[in-house]
């Protein structure tokens, strides 16, 4: 049975704020998204190298790039499963062991099959916490904080993206020569062993543990996370699960459920036609291509990393007083002005060592506008009968796109650096006119009103 709704929707209780173990179990999911940013963007320090070592042509390289992302789109497809079979703490659980080989395998790699094996591996456990994380968050937090709360979860993956940026600029004057890219993949291991301890320290989903029939313990975790109208909320969880029951074969696609279908699928889409995982895979190159060195390149690249944070940090702190709509629609200016700077810099090969500059801004919008939207976005926009579904759906469409992208980058650079910037900036104009014409802004709306607000019947 699927069930992903938000347990103990919000009511007065959520008034005070969040509590401590509430604040605690959204930091230890979040963890699962530090290792999803630090485990995708690590890669960048490491091209150069594995090109040098295996001879890998733009092809080659991109696949090499791009396979932890035909990975993460497996586990986002499939984590639904195991999510509401054992829970969403315990199948994160599974998600950190992998987190932790795949880090291993990769530093210690004998030759490149088995490196992009362990590569697929980092990537199912991506993709399955992409899916897993967000839903967690947003089964246990109150209306009035889901925003900011799901929100956590993409400043965890910006935090990890800096964190991988800063430890491949670190380990990057270490001189270890040959061994420097098996350090800078391998050290993933140490935050995956942490991330897997901590999860038997928050407790298990109130939602899920209603499905499991075990109402007391629902109970306990509802008057842990500080919810004041316990016995209430508990009644909504109960009440929509047996609805849920009865919807329970309802089929995702559906005519019913076009319209949410089609949001996740636009969403999940455009987040990857800004270009941001393909620029931010291939970061340091693109640096190179700009003339700046590679201890340079990786310094230019905290920078980047440290813009991403901040603004991720700023759009947490306004998304439930600005909304989803409108920050998209802000998001999709700013980008499409900093890829076009770009793509002219290296179409003329003028001010390319200012190049930083409308990188920087164009990670700020981003960060600002999509980066913090995706999965507050996804993670509402679904009824609760479908919405482990609809939550795989959009991550599918995100890391499918983010695997094609990812690909084809080093390819369309290869011919001019300008034309994959120039493409991106297009996009983003297409995105204002869809989300200005066809996005609903969904801030502030209970789970449970969802459906009416999006004219499902």
């Amino acid at each position: 049975m699927t069930v992903v709704a938000r347990e103990g929707q919000a009511s007065a209780s959520s008034a005070a704020g969040p509590n401590a173990v509430l604040l605690k179990s959204t930091a230890v999911a979040g963890l699962g998204g530090l290792l999803f940013g630090f485990d995708t963007a690590v890669i960048a320090g490491a091209t150069k190298a594995l090109v040098n070592l295996y001879g890998l042509s733009p092809a080659t390289l991109g696949l090499t790039v791009a396979v932890a992302l035909w990975g993460a789109i497996l586990g986002a497809m499939v984590a639904g499963i195991p999510g509401d079979r054992f829970g969403r703490r315990d199948s994160l659980r599974g998600l950190a062991v992998l987190f932790f080989v795949s880090a291993l395998g990769c530093a210690v790699a004998w030759d490149w099959l088995s490196f992009v094996s362990f590569r697929f591996v980092a990537g199912i456990a991506i993709g399955g916490s992409s899916v897993l994380g967000p839903m967690y968050i947003a089964e246990i937090a109150p209306a009035k904080w889901r925003g900011r709360l799901v929100g956590f979860f993409q400043f965890s993956i910006v935090f990890g993206i800096v964190l991988a940026y800063f430890s491949n600029y670190i380990i990057g004057t270490m001189s270890l020569r040959a061994l420097e890219w098996r350090w800078k993949l391998g050290i993933s291991a140490v935050p995956a062993a942490f991330f897997f301890l901590m999860l038997f320290y928050i407790p298990r989903s109130p939602r899920w543990l209603v499905t499991k029939g075990r109402i007391a313990e629902a109970r306990s975790v509802l008057e842990q996370s500080g919810d004041q109208s316990a016995e209430q909320d508990l009644r909504q969880i109960v009440a929509s699960i047996d609805v849920e029951r009865e919807a329970s074969k309802q089929r995702l696609f559906s005519r019913r459920y076009r319209f949410p279908v089609l949001l996740a699928v636009l969403v999940g889409m455009f987040n990857q036609l800004a270009g941001i995982n393909s620029i931010l895979y291939y970061l340091n190159d693109i640096f190179e291509r700009a003339g700046f060195t590679k201890v340079s390149g990786d310094l230019q690249a905290v920078i980047i990393g440290a813009t991403n944070l901040l603004f991720t940090t700023l759009a947490m702190l306004v998304i439930d007083r600005l909304g989803r709509k409108t920050m998209l629609l802000i998001g999709s200016v700013g980008t499409s002005l900093c890829l076009a700077i770009v793509a002219y810099q290296f179409h003329t090969g003028r001010h390319e060592r200012l190049l930083v500059w409308p990188l920087i801004g164009y990670i700020a919008f981003f960060a600002f506008s999509q980066g913090a939207v995706i999965w507050v976005y996804i993670s509402e926009i679904f009824p609760t009968s479908v919405r482990a579904k609809g939550q795989s759906l959009g991550s599918f469409t995100h890391w499918f796109m983010t695997a094609v992208l990812s690909w084809v980058f080093p390819l369309l650079s290869s011919h001019s650096a300008a034309v994959p910037f120039g493409f991106f900036s297009v996009m983003m104009v297409i995105q204002f006119f869809v989300v200005l014409f066809v996005f609903p802004e969904t801030k502030g709306v209970p789970l449970e009103q969802m459906e009416k607000k999006l004219g499902i019947v």
